[in-house]
């Protein structure tokens, strides 16, 4: 007899894949075509640092090794608390209605092609930021991609 998957953890990262010209990568949800967001994950574990999860999730959703490509992941210092959409909550543990979310940003230094995971998500395009914020279905990952050009003319720390 198989297990039950495990429920999600309601912890999870958002990231922003963005260029320095601000042309931003949005993906294609299969499980609901016409969705389009960036790249997103939850915890595999409580103490799974949002860092990790992030790379990780990166890893698997676009195919992009941040280390590997020398890449700029960015802690946004953000965190969305948001009602699960009904269509999800039954991968969550009984009474579980909430989310919080980290948001996170990932420079690379010109758009790259993804390869996608086709169970998660049907297609892949960069736009300019404000497009890529129009096209996204998630209020949380709208309102990141239109904080992105005030946090990248932040100073560095």
């Amino acid at each position: 007899m198989q297990s039950a998957k495990p429920f999600k953890i309601p912890e999870s990262v958002l990231v922003v894949i963005h260029t320095p010209d601000l042309q931003v990568l949005l993906i294609e949800r299969a499980d609901h075509p016409g969705y389009w967001q960036s790249v997103t994950g939850s915890k595999d574990a409580l103490d799974e640092p949002a860092a990790e999860t992030a790379r990780r999730e990166v890893l698997e959703e676009t195919g992009f090794d941040i280390a590997a490509l020398g890449a700029r992941l960015t802690d946004w210092q953000l965190a969305n608390v948001y009602e699960i959409y009904p269509q999800w909550r039954h991968r969550y543990a009984p009474g579980v209605t909430r989310n919080t979310e980290h948001v996170f940003g990932l420079q690379l230094p010109a758009p790259l092609t993804p390869t996608l995971a086709p169970r998660e998500h049907l297609a892949w395009q960069w736009l300019p930021w404000q497009e890529a914020a129009d096209r996204c279905f998630s209020p949380s990952n709208a309102e990141a991609v239109l904080q992105l050009p005030r946090l990248l003319a932040r100073p560095a720390a």
